[in-house]
């Protein structure tokens, strides 16, 4: 599989619930977390400054799902990603 363009294809991370001051959040608590974590498994031909396996940080509203080999991704664009770490 590989992204072409300015697409981005994305691993998403399950993050762990945090403990906040002695609660813990489920995950359907945490919805007001605005960005998801994801690992890039393709990067598009246009996009500079990312690169595979980086772990970037995009808005939880972008792109779409797809299924892959019996895995789930999500494709977004290159403008949807906020930070690489």
């Amino acid at each position: 599989m590989k992204a072409i363009n300015s697409f981005l294809v994305v691993d998403k991370i399950k993050e762990k619930p945090q403990p906040q001051k002695g609660l813990i959040l489920t995950e359907s608590q945490a919805d007001d977390i605005r960005y998801l974590r994801g690992k890039v498994i393709s990067v598009g031909d246009q996009i500079k400054g990312i690169k595979e396996n980086d772990t970037v940080w995009y808005d939880k509203n972008a792109g779409h799902g797809i299924e892959f080999n019996s895995s789930y991704f999500y494709v977004i664009k290159h403008g949807d990603v906020v930070i690489v770490e």
